[in-house]
């Protein structure tokens, strides 16, 4: 049998039994179709470690139409969805390369960008409350702060999923897990207030008010998508004069290392964010290093000698 016979399958597979999100189903089936691309739609049973050595050499090579390359973690991301189809042909007893004969590649982590206290609270000043879009915005940023949500999980957000009375409520993260979220009273306060001035009886939590709105992934013509909220944040971003590059997910950066320069477990993080393994959650801790520095003069005897 052919890859093209299978790469279906193995899409379906992930979002049904393996809890993935539709986007991830879709970017792994992108990243085979390149694989087949390269290789030709082969047997199966052809995929060898030759042949994978020379897509690695091929996705190195690789440039666009305007001359780029692949990021190294961009190649990586290819060979983990190869990876992952393997290991399902494996699960089927259907004969191919095994698995573990392909070796991800070594890829430098980013550097975390997050906002301190006061840069956040420049972002807020920056928003025009006046207005049901203004409040709206305030409502957004201040529950990604609050909560560490990612923006993929806040977009999908409706009215009756979240109680700002307890000022908790559960959200279906990555891999379809469930995790608890909490929320500050002064978050609370700002979503009280947007959905006190909403005239409509919509279900989701945010919707977009431009006339040319477009569906979210889920269909919906009014819920705001998340390339809105990414370029809202950017917009006030420069209004306050911060340079550093700023989207929804730095919010959820800085809300991870503002509990841990306050003294927050990294465990406890780990759970606040979804995060399976603690390894992606310790990309914080040398973030929080320079904070190590004023424990030490605080704590240790000899530092005022």
């Amino acid at each position: 049998m052919y890859m093209s016979d299978y790469v279906l399958d193995f899409i379906e597979h992930l979002e049904v039994e393996g809890g993935r999100m539709p986007k991830t189903a879709e970017n792994y089936e992108f990243y085979l179709n390149r694989f087949i691309e390269f290789s030709g739609d082969i047997k199966v049973a052809d995929i060898d470690s030759e042949l994978v050595r020379k897509f690695r050499l091929w996705l190195n090579r690789h440039e666009n139409e305007r001359g780029e390359t692949l990021a190294m973690i961009t190649q990586a991301y290819h060979l983990i969805a190869l990876r992952g189809f393997l290991k399902y042909l494996s699960k089927r007893d259907i004969p191919s390369l095994s698995p573990d004969k392909i070796e991800l590649p070594k890829t430098a982590r980013k550097q975390v960008t997050f906002l301190h206290y006061d840069e956040v609270q420049r972002l807020f000043e920056q928003i025009d409350v006046s207005s049901e879009a203004g409040l709206r915005d305030r409502a957004i940023i201040e529950l990604l702060f609050s909560s560490g949500l990612r923006v993929s999980e806040l977009v999908n957000l409706n009215r009756d999923h979240i109680n700002t009375k307890r000022r908790e409520f559960m959200v279906r993260g990555k891999g379809q897990k469930d995790r608890p979220v909490f929320i500050s009273q002064t978050a609370a306060d700002w979503v009280n207030q947007y959905l006190e001035m909403r005239q409509d009886s919509l279900a989701p939590l945010f919707i977009g008010y431009s006339r040319n709105v477009e569906p979210t992934t889920s269909g919906d013509f009014r819920r705001l998508s998340a390339r809105s909220i990414q370029r809202a944040i950017n917009k006030y971003a420069r209004l306050a004069g911060i340079t550093k590059h700023v989207s929804p997910h730095t919010m959820r950066h800085s809300f991870a290392t503002d509990l841990l320069m306050n003294g927050a477990d990294l465990r406890s993080v780990q759970t606040m964010l979804g995060h399976s393994d603690i390894s992606t959650t310790q990309i914080y801790t040398h973030v929080t290093d320079a904070h190590l520095k004023e424990v030490y003069e605080k704590y240790h005897s000899e530092s005022e000698s």
